[in-house]
């Protein structure tokens, strides 16, 4: 393979500077970070579950914050409908007219904060909005801000007063995501820089912007993905349609997502071709969440990736010549 361009080492240090600049704010998390960042990349969006107080809402604001990116936040509860995310048109008596108020989906990136405490009415407000990067408004096709990144999270643990996200929905998330604690060590430095610090905000810089992330969006595409690796991402999405213990396989775009991630990966690593362990890096993240497995499964949080283990193990992993 030849050396890499100008432009792929150009990837590589920017992203490395957007998640560094991130580790200011969370300690401990690089390859959950990095992950999240691959993923945007990938013009995809991110599922985070995982236990209240674990930095989920911090990653997405500071995130937000090192891309240049506008934020919002929205904190679903059961009463939120699906004009508060979307926004409407109200009366302007003042222009005697009815004007269009936007809503604050109308932003970069926004966190959908405990998405599964909303009713699937308003959950499905996203649907058409992380699809097709739109939202329809009184018959008004309304064009998101680009980039348009969705960052959700929810309670694994808590299901009274909730919704389960549908698998309609599942779908769109590019990767799913857990934080995890931190250790006693990642935990005494977190209480270290609080108290230097002197108070709980973070002065977080921007690495780029906007219209630099669609950019190395567009270098990511002209990543090389050898024929023998996109049979293996095919083989590896197959097998979760005919596995024993599994009911519903991943869908094609499940496919898509381990093809864009893993060109994603090969380019934050500074390398403009695949390999099969770029793939292999995302086949939890990107499949877990799509897999609907047999009922006697379903009380066992790590059985979809002890299954994708198991699949995983049996596949050949093709060897590329040139590498």
């Amino acid at each position: 393979m030849t050396q890499p361009n100008p432009e792929i080492v150009k990837v590589s240090e920017l992203t490395s500077r957007v998640v560094m600049e991130v580790s200011k704010a969370v300690v401990g998390k690089q390859v959950v970070l990095e992950k999240m960042m691959a993923a945007f990349l990938s013009g995809g969006h991110v599922l985070l579950e995982d236990y209240p107080g674990l930095a989920k809402t911090l990653i997405a604001n500071s995130f937000a914050t090192a891309l240049g990116m506008s934020f919002r936040r929205i904190q679903f509860t059961p009463d939120l409908l699906p004009g508060d995310i979307t926004g409407g048109y109200i009366y302007d008596r003042a222009q005697n007219q009815f004007v269009l108020r936007k809503g604050p989906i109308f932003a970069n990136l926004i966190l959908a904060d405990e998405i599964n405490r909303a009713s699937p009415r308003t959950q499905s407000a996203l649907l058409e909005a992380m699809q097709e990067y739109q939202v329809t408004l009184e018959g008004e096709t309304q064009k998101l801000p680009e980039p348009f990144i969705t960052v959700a999270t929810q309670n694994p643990i808590e299901y009274e007063g909730t919704f389960p996200l549908p698998e309609a929905q599942l779908d769109r998330f590019i990767v799913k995501l857990s934080v995890g604690y931190p250790s006693p060590q990642e935990e005494r430095e977190i209480l270290r820089r609080r108290r230097e610090r002197k108070h709980d905000a973070f002065d977080l810089q921007p690495v780029t912007d906007a219209q630099g992330l669609l950019e190395l969006r567009e270098i990511v595409e002209t990543v090389h993905v050898h024929a023998d690796l996109e049979q293996y991402i095919v083989e590896l999405v197959t097998a979760t349609r005919t596995y024993r213990q599994v009911a519903v396989g991943a869908s094609p775009r499940g496919a898509l997502a381990l093809l864009k991630l893993s060109r994603a990966w090969a380019a934050m690593q500074g390398r403009g071709y695949v390999i099969p362990d770029d793939v292999k890096v995302f086949i939890r993240p990107a499949l877990s969440h799509r897999l609907i497995l047999e009922p006697d499964l379903w009380t066992s949080p790590e059985a979809a990736n002890r299954l994708l283990d198991q699949m995983a193990s049996v596949i050949p992993v093709p060897v590329i010549q040139g590498i």
